[in-house]
C-alpha cells in the first residue's frame, strides 16, 4: 500500500464493518490490516483460499479482498468458492502481476474491482467503502423481496449464477401431471415438469434462464431428459410421455442418439416445441425435426396463442399435437373472444389432422368448453395437479 493521507469522507460509518483479507504475502496482509483499522474496519486475516472458504462458511463478512496469485487456490478459484456460499459478498482482487486476461475473467466472474499491487492508501479505502455499501443494499433488497413475499431469481454475478444453476441442475427433479383423452375417458400420457430445490431458481423459468446465461442449455436438457425416460419405466404401458424441448436442443446431437433412453422408447415419446422460443437459429430445423421422426418421436407445438405470431413454427414443425396456452383456456367461459378463438384454433388444427390439448383447464365451466369447441386432450389441475410418477386423475372427462 503507499501511504497517501486517509481523510474523514474515506472513514466507514458508525456501524462496524468487517473485511476479510485473504493474501499469501504476510507483509502485504499485514499492511492491508493497518491501513483498515486505522478508519475503524474489522479485519480477519488469512493466508490462502482454503482458510478463506472455512471463515466464510462460519461467519459472514462485508467485503472480502483478496490476492490473485495465490498457491493452490488462485484468487478467481476464490472467488467462484465464494459464490457457491453468499451470493451478495463484494470481493476485491489484488494482483502484482496484473493481466487483461486475469482482469476479464474476473470482472466476467463478477468481481467489484481489480486493483494492481501497490494501491494508493485513498483508493483502497474507497473501494471497500463503495463495496461495503453495495453489500448493504444487495441485503436491503433482499430484505424488501422477503417482505413482498417474492424471490430473487438471479443470483448477483456470473460466478454466483453457475453455484446456483450447479445446486439447481444436482437437486433437478420431475414431476408429472397427466393428460386425459375425454372421448375415450382414460389418460393418454403424461407431461415430464421441471422442478428444483434450488432457493435462488425456484422455477422452471429462473432455471432455464440461468441456463441460457451460462450457455448451459445442453446440460439442462440432456439431464431433464435422462430423468423422464428413466421415470416412465413406471408408467402405464399404453401412456405417452410429454417432454418439453427448447429450441436450441434441437441442435444438440444427444437428442438423435440412438442409444439414448429417451430416444429407445421415442415411439412413447411426444417432444415439445414452444412457441415461446424462436425457431430461426435452427436453419436446419426441417432435416432435424424429420430426423427426430423416423427414429419414432412425435412433435407438439406447446403454448400456442401464447408465442411468436406468425406461420414459421408450424410449417416448419408439422406437429402432430397442439397445445393450446393456458392464458386462453383460463375464465375462457368469461370470455367470448376467447371461446371464438379456441373454436378457431381447434377446427384449423383438425383439418391438418393435428390433436389439440386444452392446457390449464382448473375448472368445470372451463372444461366444458373447451369439450364444446372440439379440443381431444383435457390438461389442469381440475383432472390432476403435478406430483410424483404417476398422478391419478380424480376425473375422465
Amino acid at each position: 500500500m503507499t501511504g497517501r493521507s486517509v481523510r474523514d469522507t474515506d472513514r466507514p460509518p458508525t456501524q462496524l464493518r468487517s473485511v476479510l483479507v485473504v493474501d499469501d504475502d504476510p507483509a502485504v496482509a499485514r499492511a492491508l490490516r493497518r491501513v483498515l483499522e486505522a478508519v475503524g474496519y474489522t479485519v480477519s486475516v488469512v493466508g490462502g483460499g482454503e482458510q478463506a472458504v472455512e471463515a466464510i462458511t462460519h461467519r459472514g463478512f462485508d467485503v472480502v479482498i483478496s490476492d490473485i496469485q495465490m498457491p493452490g487456490m488462485t484468487g478467481v478459484d476464490l472467488l467462484r468458492a465464494i459464490r457457491a456460499l453468499d451470493l451478495d459478498v463484494p470481493v476485491i482482487l489484488m494482483t502484482g502481476v496484473p493481466t487483461v486476461e486475469t482482469a476479464i475473467e474476473a470482472v466476467n466472474l463478477g468481481a467489484l474491482q481489480y486493483l494492481p499491487k501497490p494501491t494508493p492508501n485513498d483508493v483502497l479505502l474507497k473501494t471497500v467503502e463503495r463495496a461495503s455499501r453495495l453489500h448493504r443494499i444487495a441485503q436491503m433488497k433482499r430484505d424488501a423481496l422477503k417482505l413482498a413475499g417474492e424471490v430473487d431469481t438471479q443470483a448477483g454475478d456470473r460466478a454466483g449464477l453457475q453455484a446456483s444453476f450447479e445446486r439447481a441442475l444436482q437437486s433437478l427433479t420431475l414431476a408429472f401431471q397427466p393428460i386425459v383423452d375425454a372421448a375415450e375417458r382414460r389418460v393418454f400420457g403424461y407431461e415430464a415438469l421441471m422442478r428444483s430445490g434450488e432457493v435462488s431458481l425456484p422455477n422452471p423459468g429462473a432455471v432455464l434462464g440461468a441456463a441460457e446465461r451460462l450457455d448451459r442449455l445442453d446440460d439442462l436438457g440432456r439431464r431433464v431428459r435422462r430423468l423422464a425416460a428413466e421415470a416412465f419405466d413406471g408408467a402405464p404401458d399404453d401412456a405417452v410421455l410429454f417432454v418439453n424441448l427448447h429450441t436450441r436442443d434441437l441442435l444438440d446431437s444427444s437428442l438423435y442418439d440412438p442409444a439414448m433412453r429417451l430416444t429407445k422408447i421415442a415411439n412413447r415419446v411426444v417432444l415439445e416445441v414452444t412457441e415461446r422460443s424462436t425457431i430461426e437459429d435452427v436453419k436446419d430445423i426441417q432435416i432435424r425435426v424429420a430426423a427426430l421422426r423416423r427414429l419414432g418421436f412425435r412433435i407438439a407445438i406447446d403454448d400456442l396463442g401464447a408465442g411468436y405470431a406468425g406461420l414459421s413454427s408450424f410449417a416448419a414443425l408439422e406437429p402432430e399435437i397442439v397445445k393450446l396456452d393456458m392464458s386462453l383456456v383460463r375464465n375462457v367461459d368469461q370470455s367470448e373472444i376467447r371461446q371464438r378463438l379456441i373454436v378457431s384454433m381447434t377446427a384449423l388444427c383438425k383439418e391438418m389432422n393435428m390433436r389439440v390439448v386444452a392446457e390449464g383447464v382448473e375448472r368445470p365451466e372451463e372444461n366444458a368448453v373447451v369439450q364444446r369447441a372440439g379440443c381431444d386432450l383435457l390438461q389442469g389441475y381440475l383432472y390432476a395437479k403435478p406430483g410424483a410418477p404417476f398422478p391419478v386423475p380424480t376425473r375422465l372427462g
